[in-house]
């Protein structure tokens, strides 16, 4: 059997410093170990141009750009004034415990298999009772037409299209019998604060119960207002004040304004009109006073799924559930209330121990990516909960950019499965992965 070498191509090297075509390549890089140039053909260059498309709708251009929530924080930053944008960023006075809780996600250390089957992958799994393609609910975020005009209706829409839960909060600038006939058919939820008024606060379950609304949420971690010193030092206000620097701001976010002072006024839809700052707010409606016995009281008087949100020791979650909570959120509010508290990932899987086999178990505070919520997952939580990473899609693109974050989540949450060579959501645990102890 005779060996046939490929002829050399136009131009190589003959070996004898020399290259094809004549001697000395005539213009040509000459000499063991040189590369030969030439200016490329028009028909070499032609296949890869490839200008991106133009997309005429300034949304969905915006948006295209956005491959990740830390893209659509960007994005949110530019297109809202500073005081909204922070409010929403922002946490409690040095924002360490924000920071921690985020580090904790860092530190989780994924333990893939492979040779798995992972052509598919179902995202699915049940929260709260009910089927959910995420494990993923929106949390409830205050004042959210503040930060696009479209609010909470927006945010509930898309995520009934996305198929997952979306709390509306007491806070909220959007009614709760409003938003369930704006959107009947998602998941609705709703976030109570325990007020110092309590007929106020029953006046306000009785109507959520009116609506049908599907889980209660109650949120015990602020007896008094957190510190959130960027919006001290912003002197945010609800509705905004026009002052000397918010005139000015104007002119660099000139859509924002214009869509606030030309939609329904911003106010509080589940409270009587309140014009002043948020920390004040806080502390004319909170009450420090409220004990287990609240919580015994609302779990009387609500006869659906009960949730208790701002679990930040395992002993209070014992007592929660023994009062009849049917799940808790290990939680830090975001970060926004007491600084240098418990990294919540870091608290589940004890939390899960202590509660897990009678109550569900969730967790929010630092989770910004679908790799996140899988490794939530793997660590106890049935789900996680999200608030700045839809309200930074919200900034850039209303309900169309709340959609986009969704997106984003569940494209990074099928992708994690993927390379962990686990096809189900549901049977992602402790095996895959582990919270790094050092190093």
């Amino acid at each position: 059997m005779v060996d046939v070498l490929p002829e050399p191509r136009r131009g190589a090297d003959d070996g004898k410093g020399t290259t094809a075509g004549g001697p000395g390549g005539a213009g040509r890089d000459t000499g063991a170990g040189k590369v030969r140039r030439q200016l490329p053909r028009w028909s070499e260059v032609r296949p890869l141009l490839r200008p991106r498309p133009f997309i005429a709708d300034g949304v969905e251009r915006r948006l295209s750009r956005a491959h990740t929530i830390a893209d659509l924080r960007a994005l949110a930053r530019r297109r809202v004034p500073r005081s909204v944008f922070d409010y929403v960023d922002g946490a409690a006075e040095s924002e360490i415990g924000i920071g921690r809780a985020r580090n904790a996600y860092h530190s989780v250390e994924f333990r893939p298999r492979v040779l798995r089957d992972v052509t598919s992958v179902d995202t699915s799994v049940d929260v709260a009772g009910r089927s959910s393609a995420l494990p993923l609910v929106l949390a409830p975020t205050g004042f959210t037409r503040m930060m696009h005009h479209e609010g909470e209706i927006a945010v509930a829409r898309a995520a009934a299209e996305a198929g997952v839960p979306y709390t509306l909060s007491t806070m909220g600038t959007t009614s709760i019998e409003d938003l369930v006939r704006a959107v009947p058919e998602g998941r609705n939820w709703f976030q109570l604060y325990l007020w110092r008024d309590r007929e106020a606060s029953a006046r306000l379950v009785d109507r959520v119960i009116a609506a049908g609304v599907e889980a209660l949420v109650l949120t015990v971690d602020t007896p008094v207002a957190g510190l959130r010193m960027r919006d001290v030092r912003n002197g945010l206000t609800v509705p905004p004040t026009l002052s000397p620097r918010t005139l000015a701001d104007m002119s660099l976010h000139p859509a924002w304004w214009l869509n606030l002072l030309t939609t329904k006024p911003l106010e509080f839809a589940s409270m009587s009109f309140w014009n002043g700052t948020v920390e004040d707010l806080v502390q004319h409606m909170f009450d420090p006073g409220a004990t287990t016995a609240d919580l015994a009281w609302l779990r009387d008087r609500w006869p659906g799924k009960l949730i208790v949100k701002g679990i930040q020791d395992v002993s209070d979650a014992v007592a929660v559930v023994e009062l009849g909570a049917d799940a808790v959120v290990v939680s830090t509010h975001g970060g926004r209330q007491l600084d240098r508290a418990p990294a919540p990932l870091e608290l589940l899987p004890q939390v899960v121990r202590a509660v897990g086999d009678t109550a569900e178990v969730l967790i929010d505070t630092g989770l910004s990516s679908g790799a996140d919520l899988v490794a939530a997952r793997a660590l106890g939580a049935s789900a996680g909960m999200v608030g700045r990473a839809y309200l930074f899609g919200l900034m850039a693109g209303g309900r169309r950019g709340v959609g986009h974050a969704l997106g984003i989540l569940g494209r990074e949450a099928t992708r994690t499965l993927q390379l962990l060579g686990v096809p189900r959501m549901a049977d992602v645990s402790g095996e895959h992965a582990a919270l790094r102890t050092g190093g």
